[in-house]
């Protein structure tokens, strides 16, 4: 069975969430290494699956162009020959039914039938409402010696050891051999696996003037196909528009037959997409990125949490990130988005680190640090937000923009500052930047000495010491924030006497810049509201 990848379901399981998509794809590629059993027991927790459902499981994986097989799932002779004939298939995936029986065996105490039984799903035989002792017997058993091995058994896996014992040995002769004869390819999977990257001078990627950040995304991930040959990209059917085709348009997607490439047209399967990448990260040896509008993130969330608990370095690259979104409508404006993905870098995992790296970068040179941070995160996954409209480039007091930029790997930076200290600080991130420089440059006019901050990241930011936080965001100043979200999404950078302007409702269907106006993302109302919120603070 060499080079052939199992995976399991059940009727009570999360089939109908990721096998969707996963079981469309493997069948459109082909994927014969690809074995699933599933366990058809007809049972779930609370009902039968009859009080549900009525597919034709197999004939929806036959229409996929899987091979699918239905046996006995309790009849170990039927297992072995679905599994040899699985094993034998080269040009469709496998699909195993098993029809089982949920609690086979398992009797009351008065020894009548206890087989089928809901309870079983979720709870030990005893307190399901069987007899353990009397189930242990009715299989042949010993209740007071249930956990015993019988020598048959026992002698059946020492062999079975002893046999795999041998051809793993073989397999490692093999690959040592293999190592011998190609030095270099040999160097290069060793390199894959260790997750380490190659030589890579982000500070050359040159993109064009005011770009939006999507299509810097876009600039960076081709030049990153032409630098990393083992980072996989997927989208769900919006390449051209997530601009992942940036990455595409170096290399080939995935066809049958055909896996020279690097991209996967996931199609319109944000779940299945992200759990696909969950899955070639645990495997390693592959950086694996996906894209699809920020608004979909909701589809992935079970992905996406799963791999934050996991720690898994998956790219998650998220566009059409605000109400700007426009003509597309409300359904596609992201609103609530940013301050539920955010709350991710509040969460720590089991290794006590925030879970989750998001950043949202204020132009084309800060998407490109945020690539660099989200290649160089190995080990929790990284959210892009990146936005659909075209953004101003930050100015530079340094003139020297990458360098500002690269101050992102603290979470928060000052991208423009006055004499002194400041009379206000601005602080955003992504687009909203941008607006804030023109509306500091009429708050200058009034005499008002500005300083603007840049935050891609809170979470980094809160992770700095006390007194890279406060050069940055003084605690004893007037703060006011701008985002295109939540206004909570910037309360905790804020301050409790800080004032955050943000949206409050869903967006609507108009262009971006009429929404601006009617939302008031602009430098005339950023100069009405500051002033407004420092005539009220220094009462």
């Amino acid at each position: 069975m060499a080079h052939k990848t199992f995976a399991f379901i059940s009727d009570g399981g999360v089939q109908e969430e990721i096998s969707q998509g996963a079981g469309r794809i493997a069948g459109f590629l082909g994927l014969s290494n690809l074995i699933m059993f599933y366990d058809s027991n007809d049972i779930q927790l609370s009902t039968g699956t009859n009080a549900v459902t009525r597919e034709d499981t197999a004939r929806k994986y036959e229409a996929w162009g899987w091979c699918v097989t239905t046996i006995d799932g309790n009849d170990p002779d039927q297992i072995r020959a679905a599994l040899t004939k699985a094993v034998a298939e080269k040009e469709r995936p496998t699909l195993i039914i098993g029809k089982t029986v949920m609690g086979k065996g398992a009797v009351k105490a008065d020894g009548s039938n206890f087989e089928r039984q809901c309870s079983t799903h979720g709870m030990p035989l005893g307190e399901a409402g069987a007899s353990f002792e009397k189930s242990i017997a009715n299989l042949a058993g010993n209740p007071a010696e249930p956990f015993a091995i019988f020598p048959e058994v026992a002698e059946l896996y020492r062999k079975a050891n002893e046999q795999k014992g041998k051809e793993a040995a073989a397999r490692k002769a093999r690959q040592q051999e293999w190592a011998k004869a190609n030095t270099a390819l040999a160097e290069k999977l060793d390199l894959f696996l260790a997750g380490k990257l190659p030589p890579l001078n982000f500070e050359e990627i040159a993109h064009k003037a005011d770009s939006a950040t999507r299509a810097a995304s876009g600039t960076v991930l081709g030049w990153l196909a032409r630098k990393v040959e083992n980072l996989i990209v997927a989208s769900a059917d919006l390449s051209n528009s997530d601009k992942t085709d940036g990455f595409l348009k170096q290399t080939k997607q995935f066809v049958k037959g055909d896996f020279s490439g690097a991209f996967l047209q996931a199609g319109v399967s944000e779940l299945t997409m992200a759990a696909l990448c969950n899955g070639m990260a645990l495997h390693g040896g592959v950086i694996a990125a996906c894209g699809t509008f920020f608004v979909f993130s909701d589809y992935m969330k079970p992905a996406v949490r799963l791999s934050a608990l996991m720690g898994l370095p998956v790219k998650f690259i998220w566009t059409h990130d605000a109400f700007r979104v426009g003509e597309d409508g409300p359904t596609h404006q992201p609103v609530e988005q940013e301050a539920q993905i955010r709350l991710m870098e509040h969460l720590k995992n089991h290794h006590g680190e925030n879970s989750m790296l998001v950043l949202r970068p204020a132009d084309a040179t800060e998407t490109t640090v945020a690539w660099k941070m989200a290649m160089e995160n190995k080990k929790t996954p990284t959210a892009l937000l990146l936005s659909r409209q075209n953004i101003k480039d930050l100015p530079s007091e340094k003139n020297d923009r990458y360098s500002d930029s690269l101050n992102s790997d603290k979470g928060a930076y000052i991208v423009l500052n006055c004499q002194g200290d400041p009379d206000v600080t601005l602080v955003a991130s992504g687009s909203e930047v941008a607006t804030l420089i023109e509306g500091a440059a009429l708050l200058k006019n009034d005499g008002l000495k500005v300083r603007i901050v840049s935050a891609p990241s809170e979470g980094l930011f809160r992770l700095q010491t006390p007194e890279y936080r406060n050069s940055v965001i003084p605690d004893n100043g007037p703060v006011f924030g701008l985002t295109a979200g939540l206004p909570v999404t910037l309360q905790g950078l804020a301050g409790l006497k800080g004032k955050v302007w943000g949206l409050n409702s869903f967006g609507y269907s108009a262009p971006y810049k009429i929404l601006d106006e009617k939302f008031g993302f602009t430098p005339e109302n950023v100069h009405r509201q500051v002033r407004n919120y420092l005539a009220q603070y220094k009462r």
